[in-house]
């Protein structure tokens, strides 16, 4: 259960430390959770940036060195994952219920061969290995926007706007607006009018 804060009681906008330098905050917009920068690194000028009126209410902000993430006005996030080594792209006015992860990379090798070289260089004993490349590719999501609990949108997707998205279903692939989506991986069930 979140913490009840009020925007006045955080002068920086994050109840739980300093914010870092390159996340820019709009008016009235707070973040909650200790764990909310434990694994970001973006270099960018604007590695995060949160429009007016947002709630990100236990997010945990996983972004690389080259990525960053763009989330608009009046949205709330709960208790997600946002893993951007590119760029995750939120709208406004868009929900994303908890134990949802949105991740713009596999974060990983998918040849058996890479993959091993790849846990080499993570490990202690990498001798200054360099990683081996995996595919990014962006994710948008549009305006207006409802992601149920225990979703996984991958990397290269593109949600449109008024899109409604089930818990636990598996966004593979491009949503038109105003679609309902279900299922792994998840497909149209109606289209709002």
């Amino acid at each position: 259960m979140g913490v009840s804060v009020t925007p006045a009681e955080l002068p920086n906008g994050w109840a739980d430390g300093e914010l870092p330098t390159n996340v820019r905050l709009g008016r009235g917009c707070r973040i909650l959770g200790v764990d909310s920068f434990k694994r970001f690194f973006s270099e960018h000028e604007v590695g995060l940036s949160i429009g007016d009126g947002s709630l990100a209410d236990g997010v945990k902000f996983a972004v690389g060195p080259k990525g960053r993430i763009l989330i608009g006005k009046n949205s709330y996030l709960n208790d997600c994952i946002l893993l951007a080594e590119e760029e995750i792209e939120i709208g406004n006015h868009v929900v994303i219920g908890w134990n949802t992860t949105i991740a713009d990379s596999d974060f990983h090798p998918l040849s058996p061969a890479a993959r091993i070289l790849d846990a080499i260089a993570l490990s202690p004993a990498n001798e200054g290995r360099a990683r081996p490349e995996t595919v990014r590719r962006p994710v948008s999501i549009a305006d207006d926007v409802f992601i149920g609990p225990a979703c996984t949108i991958l990397k290269g997707v593109s949600i449109g706007a008024g899109a409604f998205i089930e818990p636990g279903s598996v966004i593979t692939s491009n949503v038109p607006a105003n679609a309902h989506m279900l299922g792994n991986p998840a497909s149209i069930v109606a289209v709002f009018e």
